[in-house]
């Protein structure tokens, strides 16, 4: 019966420990949140909504501005400036009715979301027209990278739109608002998408037009609802008059639209890294399985066409069976993962001054000719330093014949070589080891004492300017031009 406290008293201890522990969990998990709480940073709900209602409407300045910044973004696409684009971002007033309408949904004010929706489309339609007639006077047409990175809308744009416009009702609700606004203004890219969809109608290219409004709808829509989400987040209050079952439908068609707006991103997304794979494996397999001896690539091009992959490449050099060509390749690009691809092997260099590649062709046929010409010209002075070489050795020979005669009298015939020695031993060709010899060959039938044999190595290094250099004395069977004549 005396153990029956002990085990009480234990049991106490470890509830005691468990409880501490706990709390002392607890603590941390409150010292961590504590730098996130945002509750007593924020300013009164009737200050926020005044200062977004303020920037919802677009008159007056609000206008003028917004038809300066889509000139300024326009410039800035056609020019393929980055910092006019930055500048013209920094100056457009689109946020203001996109985050009204987010607070609306937000609080239930279905008038203030009427009113920001038809400035936004207002806004919208006066960007394209006035975008349009600046691309339409515009003498220069051409597709510069800054117009055409605002065609493709992806995934990754929805994430952008999602946390700028965090940031941007956060910003706008905070007692220390700093500049996050500007940065908001610059990372949503809401201005550059307008004017590019304006150059799309002002060239009648379509595939701008939508691609690039639907880059834009889709950054409104998700800072939008980014507000949406923090407006809930932060409590604000619900206006009194508001009609539940309006509320009810308003929610299920933004979410709807939400929902619509990221499955066609994820989708775009998808064919936009799988034609990045294809290529990345494309360019691959043009240079490491299109290479041949006599024959070169000149161009190639990777590209998808209605949903078609396509691998274009023009030869140069010798010709190659057509038939065959084409098997091996394909059948190279089945296993390399590019099954289906169409492969168009163009050989020889006939081009055609109507074809749209015939300068960018000629350009790249002309610096593959000037490369293949350096490399000969390289063989060639090679080549050239080797004759002298070979060349110099027999100059030498004879001139320092009479020196030979006169210092070594017992030396009749001297010849000079410069000579590879080649290793039979190795295995394989590559393991096979070479080395290049200076010889002295002499004929001395009186033979040569040691002591002679140093000097006249001495001497022929000194005279000829070259180190290592080997005797043989009285090699067998040599042609000596003194036996000749006997």
């Amino acid at each position: 019966m005396s153990e029956a406290p002990a085990v009480v008293e234990r049991a106490g201890e470890k509830t005691a420990v468990a409880k501490g522990v706990k709390d002392r969990l607890r603590d941390i998990w409150l010292g961590i949140a504590s730098y996130f709480n945002v509750k007593n940073d924020i300013e009164p709900q009737n200050d926020i909504e005044a200062s977004i209602r303020s920037g919802v409407s677009f008159k007056g300045s609000q206008l003028l501005t917004l038809i300066f910044a889509i000139f300024i973004a326009s410039l800035g696409l056609n020019t393929d400036s980055i910092p006019v684009i930055i500048g013209a971002m920094l100056i457009s007033p689109l946020m203001g009715p996109i985050i009204g309408a987010g607070l609306g949904i937000g609080i239930q004010d279905f008038d203030l979301v009427k009113r920001s929706l038809k400035n936004i489309a207002a806004a919208v339609i006066g960007s394209l027209i006035a975008s349009a007639i600046y691309f339409f006077i515009s003498p220069q047409y051409e597709n510069s990278s800054q117009l055409l990175a605002r065609t493709s809308p992806s995934i990754y744009d929805v994430f952008v739109a999602l946390f700028g416009g965090a940031a941007g009702i956060l910003s706008i609700a905070a007692k220390n608002k700093g500049q996050v606004l500007p940065g908001v203004a610059i990372a949503t890219s809401l201005m550059p998408p307008l004017c590019t969809a304006g150059y799309g109608l002002a060239t009648w290219q379509m595939h701008f037009f939508f691609g690039a409004l639907y880059l834009f709808l889709t950054n409104m829509i998700f800072i939008f609802f980014a507000t949406w989400i923090g407006v809930k987040m932060m409590g604000f209050h619900k206006v009194t008059y508001s009609n539940v079952k309006r509320a009810k439908r308003m929610r299920t068609i933004a979410f709807s639209v939400v929902t619509v707006t990221i499955g066609i991103s994820v989708y775009l997304t998808y064919v936009m890294i799988s034609n990045n794979i294809f290529m990345a494996k494309a360019q691959e397999f043009v240079a490491e399985d299109m290479v041949f001896p006599n024959t070169q690539v000149l161009s190639h091009k990777e590209y998808v066409e209605k949903g078609k992959r396509y691998i274009d490449v023009t030869l140069i050099g010798e010709a190659l069976p057509k038939d065959s060509l084409q098997l091996a390749m394909m059948n190279k690009l089945d296993s390399l993962g590019l099954g289906g691809v169409v492969l168009n092997i163009r050989q020889g260099f006939a081009l055609s001054r109507q074809g749209v590649n015939y300068e960018e062709n000629a350009d790249k046929f002309y610096q593959l000719m000037q490369s293949e010409l350096a490399k000969r010209q390289m063989v060639i002075d090679s080549l050239k330093q080797v004759v002298n070489a070979g060349n110099r050795y027999s100059v030498e020979g004879v001139r320092v014949s009479p020196e030979i005669n006169v210092l070594f009298p017992n030396v009749r015939d001297i010849a000079l070589a410069d000579m590879v020695a080649t290793s039979t031993t190795g295995q394989k060709a590559s393991q096979n080891t070479t080395d290049t010899v200076r010889m002295i060959f002499v004929n001395a039938p009186s033979g040569l004492t040691a002591g002679e044999r140093r000097k006249l190595i001495d001497y022929m290094q000194v005279r000829l300017g070259q180190n290592d250099m080997h005797l043989n004395v009285n090699p067998s069977n040599f042609p000596w031009p003194s036996a000749t004549k006997e």
